[in-house]
């Protein structure tokens, strides 16, 4: 009974990890990556805006 106390945690790992893998797989594309690259496309704009934006000049005075 040594080696199915031995192969438990390793198959519960392998177990955990192939359900992880999938998980992003199926995460990536479908339905909400239009939604998910809008909401990056309009983060990046706000920072890029920022970026942009006059501040207040300094005078050296």
């Amino acid at each position: 009974m040594d080696y199915v106390s031995a192969l438990v945690p390793p198959v519960v790992m392998a177990v955990f990890f192939v359900g992880l893998i999938v998980t992003i797989v199926r995460s990536q594309g479908g339905a909400n990556k239009a939604k998910e690259d809008a909401v990056v496309d309009a983060a990046l704009a706000r920072v890029e805006g920022a970026r942009q934006a006059p501040g207040p000049k300094d005078t050296g005075a």
